[in-house]
């Protein structure tokens, strides 16, 4: 009997034992332990891991490679993660190669991506430390969709009251309603058509006009490329300023005349004083100018006394016909 009890008691423990162990071995492989094959071993450290945990898968560009076995906190701005990676990976994972955490769908568990570097590097070795890379975090990502709902809620709201606004605006719809101004507009692009073609023609005009300048053409041409043109041109250039420093001259000779003439007014020098200041001088003048006024009167009484003389009489007949004659024949040529 006390031996049965034994037997029983062996029996119910190997039973425990062995589902105990087939616990732990569907534990572990429900975290992707690899046991029965060869691996190593490969770091990676990021400022935020972003849930991810011990256990989770470890993809080299979409392919399984391995699990990750630990996460350590360095300090307060670096967390390490250790990854459990297959050994038939160490022919493919180079030093150069990026890890960035990742999600396995939309909102599954969290997944750790290791992808290729662009250049060539040496294969990673048990225990090396890859780069990282930053990766769109799903909280951020859902903070800036909340804010661009807020912003699209405000443009939305601005949208509906300016389209109340319109609506309400009688104006515009009498604006919108006027069958007249499509007519306006067709009459306007008509007009905006003749005027680029009239601008096109006087562009062409002056194009032509520019090219017949630059050929000698015309008299434009002939003055702006006929050498002989230029050159008289020159001479005249140089002519008016021969004439120009001659006129400095005589202003300055004239300059200095007046002064002297000034001078001699001021200090009682030369003839100007004498006729411009001295009464002797200016009576004596006077004088001879009333003796030359008398003297011509005289001579004019003396004259037409010889005139009217039985001797000379006819003389000045015959004269006076004379100058008659030529003023009537001068007439009659002018009127024809």
């Amino acid at each position: 009997m006390a031996t049965r009890s034994i037997n029983n008691l062996k029996l119910g423990l190997f039973v425990l034992a062995g589902l105990a162990f087939l616990i732990l071995l569907m534990y572990m492989i429900g975290k992707n332990k690899n046991f029965f094959g060869r691996n190593y071993e490969l770091r990676a450290r990021f400022s935020n891991v972003q849930g991810l945990v011990a256990g989770n898968n470890v993809r080299f560009s979409g392919i399984q490679a391995g699990t990750v076995k630990k996460i350590s906190i360095l300090n307060d701005t670096t967390i390490e993660v250790l990854m459990t990676i297959e050994d038939k990976m160490k022919t493919v994972i180079r030093k150069n190669a990026q890890a960035s955490i990742g999600t396995e769908g939309l909102v599954g568990n969290k997944v750790l991506n290791i992808i290729p570097g662009k250049n060539k590097a040496d294969f990673a070795a048990d225990g090396d430390l890859i780069f990282t890379r930053k990766t769109i975090d799903t909280d951020e990502m859902l903070q800036t969709l909340s804010k661009t709902n807020n912003d699209v809620a405000i443009i939305a709201e601005g949208l509906k009251t300016t389209i109340e606004r319109i609506n309400s605006s009688s104006a515009l719809w009498s604006l919108l309603n006027d069958q007249s101004i499509p007519g306006n507009i067709k009459q306007s692009v008509s007009n905006i058509r003749q005027a680029t073609a009239k601008a096109n023609l006087m562009a062409t005009d002056l194009h032509n006009l520019v090219k017949d300048i630059k050929e000698g053409k015309g008299s434009a041409g002939a003055l702006l490329t006929d050498t002989t043109f230029a050159y008289n041109l020159n001479t005249a250039v140089l002519s008016i300023n021969q004439v120009g420093k001659t006129t400095d001259s005589l202003a300055r000779e004239i300059k200095n005349l007046a002064a002297g003439i000034k001078e001699d007014v001021n200090n009682g020098k030369g003839t100007v004083h004498a006729l411009l200041k001295d009464s002797i001088v200016t009576e004596n003048l006077n004088a001879s100018l009333e003796n030359i006024r008398k003297g011509t009167d005289g001579f004019n009484q003396a004259m037409d006394a010889i005139k009217h003389s039985f001797l000379l009489r006819g003389y000045f007949k015959k004269l006076e016909k004379k100058k008659q004659q030529e003023l009537k024949k001068k007439l009659s040529t002018e009127n024809k």
